[in-house]
């Protein structure tokens, strides 16, 4: 692996992918990382829908073109489906708190895993915000009850380029006492 400020440097939202499907070898190992995640009481509140299938694969990238946005995604070779899960914490905080206290920050947790894994692994990725929620859980079979919690599009970059990142500098974000 390489350097990790090197890697968070090098990761971007791809939204232009070259086409090439994404093999299912780099699709686990970005599941992996995300399993590996930390998460509130172990909790680990999640389950993934990994698609690679090239015949539902342009299916879901529809899903994430409402409005005739993101047709980016035509080009996609795979995605992630994030689902929240019941998170199970220990019993003295159980009969404090919400099950899903949190579950928002853990998930968060592990989709930047995945995202990093998936750069390390020179793939490109994008969080997809805006989808068809009620079509995704048709197509992949997924409970109504299901939470969903994101859709990631993975696919090989077209261009190598990493483009210049417009942050806040650090002394505005950070106070330190």
């Amino acid at each position: 692996m390489s350097d990790f400020l090197d890697l968070c440097a090098r990761r971007q939202s791809c939204r232009n992918f070259s086409g090439k499907p994404v093999e299912r070898e780099k699709l686990t190992k970005c599941l992996e990382a995300a399993r590996l995640a930390p998460s509130g009481c172990n909790s680990q509140p999640w389950s993934f829908v990994a698609v690679n299938d090239p015949k539902i694969v342009p299916q879901v990238a529809k899903c994430g073109q409402p409005m005739n946005i993101n047709g980016f995604l035509d080009k996609a070779g795979a995605f992630i489906v994030v689902l929240e899960e019941h998170g199970v914490l220990m019993p003295a905080l159980r009969k404090m708190l919400d099950s899903q206290i949190f579950a928002k920050g853990d998930l968060g947790a592990a989709v930047e895993h995945i995202c990093l894994e998936a750069t390390d692994l020179n793939l490109g990725t994008c969080i997809i915000g805006l989808y068809d929620r009620e079509t995704i859980a048709k197509l992949l079979e997924i409970p109504q009850e299901k939470q969903f919690a994101g859709l990631i599009a993975v696919g090989y970059p077209a261009s190598e380029d990493i483009r210049p990142k417009d942050r806040k500098p650090l002394d505005q974000i950070v106070r330190y006492v």
